[in-house]
């Protein structure tokens, strides 16, 4: 029975992400066929309607933003719709929150998360965590955040998304030469996996 719920443990683990992932990528394009495809319908009459016109049209949609986005002024009409949004109570907090998502996985602020480094929370010399440093300069920000001798850094949990920010002294951390991506793969499987080669 132990072989026996290995072998399915193992099959899941080789399943599951392909099946999330199939499974998110179908969504997005049923939405944005079903959303900007029902527009469409509207202009149009179905018979002159092509199916994947929505995807299309939703995929013309973010690369002309994009493009909009790369002028003065079209940046500064964002911005200012953000610092709206930035003063909403509970908007702020999940339009923020998704908005440093966003622009860390599209390479926007990959720059200030990309060192690791393990972290000695402890007086235990013996005792380290992993991490990630998020910010050492702390000009800008309120008074007694940080410090000229501190540093921030993000401590991933374990087995979910979460995590949570240290403000310690730079004596207390060290680099590690590992890649973001196979540190965070660390971090998430509580050590038992660092390369994809790694995993089951």
């Amino acid at each position: 029975m132990r072989k026996i719920g290995k072998v399915f443990l193992t099959g899941l683990a080789t399943l599951l992400p392909a099946v999330v992932t199939l499974w998110l990528a179908i969504w997005l394009v049923v939405s944005a066929e079903s959303g900007l495809g029902s527009l469409v319908r509207l202009v149009l009459p179905d018979e002159y309607y092509i199916p994947g016109t929505g995807v299309v049209l939703a995929v013309g949609l973010v690369f002309g933003v994009g493009l909009l986005t790369q002028t003065a002024p079209i940046r500064r009409l964002f911005g200012l719709g953000g610092a709206i949004m930035d003063r909403i109570p509970l908007v702020k907090t999940v339009y923020g929150a998704f908005r440093d998502l966003v622009q860390f996985i599209t390479g926007d602020k990959k720059d200030r998360f990309n060192k690791v480094v393990m972290v000695r929370p402890t007086k235990d010399p013996e005792v380290e965590l992993l991490g990630f440093v998020t910010r050492e300069d702390f000009s800008g920000l309120p008074e007694g955040i940080g410090g000229e001798d501190r540093i921030a850094v993000y401590m991933p949990m374990s087995y979910q998304v979460g995590g949570y920010t240290l403000f310690i002294p730079r004596d207390r951390i060290r680099a590690v030469d590992i890649s973001m991506e196979d540190a965070m793969r660390m971090a998430l499987t509580a050590g038992m996996s660092v390369k994809r080669d790694d995993i089951g």
